[in-house]
This record gives C-alpha cells, structure tokens and sequence, in this order.
C-alpha cells in the first residue's frame, strides 16, 4: 500500500519499533532476502534514483506500508538513513546445531566465529566479507560482544539479512561442538606459529578471530587446532603497525581459504 502527502499526520515515530534498517542498500538487500517481516518502509520525499525506484517497487509488490516524508524526519530516526528506513522485525539468529547441520552441505563448510568483537562497523564490515568470499555462518556470543543492531546493518550494506548468525551463550563450549562434528579450529594472531599463505585450509574449518583489544581469550586459544598469522611485509626495518583491524584481517583471511579452496 502507498500512502500520499495525507497520511504524514499518521506516521508516529514513537511507534517504530526498536529494529529499524537504514540506508539505501541494507533496505534494499533486506526486501530481497525477503527473511524478515517489514511493518513499514520511509522514504524522503527528495529521496530519488535507481536504488530508490527499485526498493518502491519491491515495497508495493511485497504490500508493504510506504510513507514520503521530509527529510528531517528521517534524520530523528538515523542522520545516516541516505533518505530511507525500514521498520522490521528483529533478525532471526539461527540455533549452533542448525548452522552446523546447514553448513555441512557445503563440500568443506566454513564457519567463522568471533571472540567478543564489540565495535558495530567492526562487525558490519566482517559480515559483509563473508557473505562476499562465500563463509557458510558466522558465530557470536550473547555477552560481551556487539549483536546485530542498525548500525552493523548498515556497515553490512545489507549482507546481514543472506548469511546464517548464531548467537551463543558460550564460546567455547560451542568450539567443543564443532569439534565433535568435524571441524578443525583456527585462531587468528599476530603471533601464530603457521603463515596463513602456506597453511592447508582445505577441510571443515571454524576460523575464530578475537577481541579489538586483547585478541584471543586465553582458553580459545587453547581449544584451538593451531593458530596462523597474516605475513607482514614493509620496506623499512622497524615496523610501524603491528597488526590490522579485525575486520581489515577477516577480509584477507576469508579470502585466502576461499582461494584454496578454488586452486
């Protein structure tokens, strides 16, 4: 249904509920996958272009609510909307055993999970890598840790709403789990013993990055298989970066197992 220049009165903002998607692209991917329920979409009356045309098509096929509103009033609801918002229903996270069970049907299921990463962008941008070079899932915990919330939508460009999540009560027992179903384990340092460039990745893996600050809880660690390193390499004798942001190493990491696994 769409709604004319009358129906603005009708729009509260107080009755958006706590799930809202942003942005051009998000709102878009979000129609595609078609995973969740979308109570309404707003759109900026100056808002226009292909992107915009296209998720307004989608909106009325789906029968979806659509308001045209000023642009200021989508401002109150994000200052990085890009003209655009959709009112959704939370995302739907995925049970461990439904993610192991579903990643098995790749030929050499790939699951990354992450150890208490806390910044949004942080894990908006891994998302969208492992949706890009292909990962079967990803994992993270209840506690501690960042969830899916606007922003990380955002960050994803909408690769949230085609990749399973599971959300966790405990890391490690669920590293336990993978284990008993075939999974190697991999962590992610600056210190690892194997270069990831001449590690064999080329079976049931479960890749786990850590923390922004500290990296690795010490008992992962433990759990894991081994532990690989990306190669660093600079022109001058003393280094001046010591590692790379978790999502900058998650993009290269996914892509060298994926390129392994191709050769």
């Amino acid at each position: 249904m769409y709604f004319n220049k009358k129906s603005l009165k009708k729009l509260s903002l107080k009755k958006l509920s706590e799930c809202i998607v942003c942005g051009r692209l998000p709102v878009l991917e979000l129609l595609k996958a078609g995973k969740r329920t979308v109570n309404k979409l707003i759109v900026s009356k100056t808002a226009t272009g292909s992107t915009i045309s296209e998720i307004i098509c989608l909106a009325k096929q789906k029968g979806i609510t659509i308001y045209r509103v000023p642009l200021k009033k989508i401002k109150k609801i994000s200052d990085f909307s890009q003209g655009i918002a959709a009112d959704v229903s939370p995302i739907e996270y995925i049970g461990l055993f439904d993610l192991i069970k579903k990643s098995k049907k790749s030929i050499n299921p790939f699951i990354v999970l992450l150890d208490s990463v806390k910044d949004p962008h942080n894990l908006g941008a891994i998302i969208r890598n492992c949706v890009f070079f292909g990962v079967d899932g990803i994992i993270i915990p209840k506690r501690r840790a960042v969830n899916v919330n606007m922003t990380v939508s955002k960050v994803s460009a909408g690769a949230v709403d085609h990749i399973s999540i599971s959300r966790v009560s405990n890391i490690n027992l669920s590293i336990d789990l993978l284990i008993e179903n075939g999974f190697l384990i991999v962590g992610t340092t600056e210190k690892g013993e194997l270069l990831l460039e001449k590690t064999n990745l080329t079976f049931p893996l479960a890749i786990i990055m850590g923390n922004e600050g500290f990296g690795l809880h010490n008992l992962t660690k433990k759990k894991c298989d081994f532990l690989i390193s990306i190669p660093q390499y600079t022109n001058n004798t003393i280094n001046q970066v010591s590692s790379l942001n978790v999502s900058s190493a998650s993009a290269i990491i996914v892509y060298e197992v994926t390129k392994k696994r191709k050769i």
